[in-house]
């Protein structure tokens, strides 16, 4: 697992580039982790990610609990994108619902 990070003024944009399991969450969190303070919204594009496991879900939920960065979640192929609805049936208060949006045909974290 490597992934990709570009900066564009205060939006970051995190593209993993395989599949997101427990072995991959801690280059994840470090991606995250690194990014600069000044950061407020973070685009996690998920292009190339065609697999994710419990292990993604969490991190999205860690992602959802910063208060001071506003997370989306875009292009997600159809497995990661059942799997969030499949959560978000087995769990409604997780808040997993909020994290579906229109904008750039992904999915928004707040």
């Amino acid at each position: 697992m490597y992934t990709t990070t570009r900066i564009d003024g205060t939006t970051a944009r995190i593209t993993p580039h395989g599949e997101i399991d427990y072995d991959s969450l801690p280059p994840l969190r470090a991606a995250a982790a690194a990014l600069p303070p000044v950061v407020t919204e973070v685009i996690w594009d998920l292009r190339d990610t065609h697999f994710m496991d419990v292990a993604g879900v969490h991190l999205l939920l860690e992602q959802q609990a910063d208060p001071l960065r506003e997370t989306s979640v875009t292009n997600l192929a159809r497995q990661p994108l059942s799997l969030l609805g499949l959560a978000e049936e087995i769990a409604p208060g997780l808040g997993l619902a909020r994290l579906r949006s229109t904008r750039d045909s992904g999915i928004a974290v707040r």
